[in-house]
């Protein structure tokens, strides 16, 4: 069976319910090629089709919406790569038709004229946020829980993440890009990626609901969605405790110096019961002291970007980032050999070379 199942569901006004299914749960709906070029193939098609009224992406299964990104075959292609891996080989090879074709995709629901509804239940988390974060309507649920947690294999929050880290509150997308941290339906909300909140044993009712809806054009749709979904709407994000709202103020105190290396240096002194600013802190010390250099600059140099600059500021930087060896031994300690033991290139942050950062951020050639 294909890794994306399309469905269309006849509902009024000769009008469709178009919905397509990310179909690889036990890999937790993880994104590969193929089922990037599948879904910007049917996604184009349907925004171009007059009887489609609305455009759902789920994710098969109880787990997941989508879990990320297929790093490990990334890792694989690089590994047969002789290094140092030339520019001309990096631009014309696997990654870059991966990473771009997954950068066309995201701006295509960024961008999509008709209403586009993503049920984000489960795990959402770095690629999977990234074909999140530009739906129209972005609903999470209770059971939620979202990250950007490239630091943790050596690489820094791409799909976009330059332009939505950067529409937070205050510093809390730089918090989130560095430490990783896991955030729940509350924080969405709060940070702006987040929509709706939704009882999740409430997908059924919606999906039935929706067939019985007079749609009409796509302005109108937009309008009738939100409607419909508001109605389904619920209090849980009240209910649910957001640590990113709670602990706001601590920080932006981590956060108030001019360098990566004081800040890095702030999270990790810090000496707290939270269980999630923990996690956070566990999260940043483990992760990639080059990364969290990279991510720093990435998110100080595109604040004034627009979105189609953001990702091509990002494909640039991430093909650079596969030239390197750091994402390969990231890889392969979480994903690959699960030794949760990197040899990540700097043992400390102030070791990490301003040239070398330079060199990340620079065009290929």
């Amino acid at each position: 069976m294909s890794d994306v199942i399309f469905t269309e569901l006849s509902s009024t006004n000769n009008k469709k319910i178009a919905i397509a299914e990310l179909n690889a749960p036990k890999s937790l709906n993880a994104l590969n090629l193929s089922m990037i070029k599948l879904l910007t193939q049917q996604l184009t098609s349907w925004q171009e089709d007059d009887s489609i009224a609305v455009v759902i992406l789920q994710g098969a299964g109880e787990k997941a919406f989508c879990a990320g990104g297929d790093v490990v075959s990334l890792y694989h292609y690089l590994n047969e790569l002789v290094t140092p891996i030339d520019d001309q080989v990096i631009k014309t090879g696997f990654a870059h038709d991966f990473f771009g074709q997954e950068y066309v995709l995201d701006q295509l629901i960024h961008n999509f004229s008709k209403p586009i509804m993503i049920w984000g239940d489960g795990y959402v988390m770095g690629g999977g946020v990234g074909l999140f974060a530009g739906a129209s309507h972005r609903i999470t649920t209770e059971r939620t829980l979202m990250a950007m947690p490239e630091i943790t294999i050596g690489l820094y929050p791409d799909v976009g993440s330059s332009w939505f880290l950067n529409k937070t509150p205050g510093e809390l997308g730089l918090f989130l890009g560095i430490t990783g941290a896991v955030f729940n339906a509350a924080d969405a909300k709060y940070i702006g990626l987040s929509d709706y909140t939704i009882d999740s044993l409430s997908k059924k009712d919606i999906f039935d609901h929706l067939l019985t809806v007079d749609w009409q054009d796509n302005n109108k749709n937009h309008q009738l969605l939100d409607q419909t979904l508001l109605g389904f709407s619920n209090d849980f994000e009240h209910h649910l405790h957001s640590e990113l709202k709670a602990n706001e103020a601590g920080i932006a105190k981590l956060l108030a110096f001019d360098n990566i290396v004081d800040i890095h240096t702030a999270i990790l002194n810090v000496n707290t019961e939270n269980k999630w600013l923990t996690q956070a802190k566990n999260k940043l010390q483990a992760g990639s002291p080059l990364s969290a250099c990279i991510i720093y600059r990435q998110l100080q140099t595109t604040k004034a970007l627009s979105l189609s600059e953001c990702f091509a500021s990002e494909l640039n930087l991430i093909l650079r980032c596969c030239q390197y060896s750091e994402a390969c031994e990231g890889v392969r300690a979480l994903l690959v050999d699960k030794d949760k033991n990197p040899n990540w290139s700097f043992a400390n942050i102030s070791d990490v070379d301003n040239k070398l950062i330079d060199w990340f951020f620079s065009p290929i050639n």
